[in-house]
């Protein structure tokens, strides 16, 4: 297998297992709202471990998917806010929401790294993904911005939050696929 490959299978594992843990974590918990709970009120008390430790997995291997894009592209600018998102998200199961600003500080940087590393990917990724990547970025960075600035669009702080949240798992599930078939093409 090439460093290709491999980014993109633990790429894949991480954003497949998180995102399962997610909706299991979502559903576990009768009284929580899609609408108006935070992602990260998960990672607090029973059930905590549904969200936690996968978000730390992920951010592991993101960061280790990172290092092996770096390995046959390096001195680009996008592993790098890859390894920062990847870095940051762990820090988020590490520093459950309970743990004070710390929690946020880290959701932010994985958040604003994830729509910029989605943007530089214009100048990393080749074909179509060359277009999809920066327009999914700029849906990130917008609804960063609309969630900042207390405009929800009636989706409430759960639903605009996930609408930073699902494009970022999207994206890196589009990712996953890209590394894997682009390594599959050039043997």
């Amino acid at each position: 297998m090439k460093d290709r490959e491999i980014a993109g299978i633990l790429l894949f594992i991480g954003v497949f297992e998180f995102s399962l843990f997610l909706l299991i974590g979502e559903a576990l918990r009768p009284t929580y709202s899609v609408h108006s709970d935070y992602i990260s009120q998960l990672g607090v008390g029973s059930y905590n471990y549904l969200f936690n430790y996968p978000i730390i997995i992920l951010g592991i291997l993101v960061v280790i998917a990172a290092y092996m894009m770096w390995k046959f592209k390096p001195k680009t600018v996008f592993p790098i806010l890859v390894v920062i998102m990847g870095a940051s998200a762990a820090g988020v199961g590490i520093f459950p929401m309970n743990t004070g600003s710390i929690h946020g500080y880290f959701a932010d940087i994985t958040f604003i790294s994830a729509g910029l590393a989605a943007i530089v990917g214009a100048f990393w990724f080749k074909g179509s993904l060359r277009v999809i990547s920066p327009a999914i970025g700029i849906i990130i960075l917008i609804s960063i911005i609309l969630y900042t600035t207390g405009y929800l669009l009636g989706l409430g702080k759960g639903g605009m939050e996930r609408m930073i949240v699902y494009p970022t798992l999207l994206w890196g599930m589009l990712v996953a696929g890209y590394l894997i078939n682009s390594s599959s093409e050039s043997r």
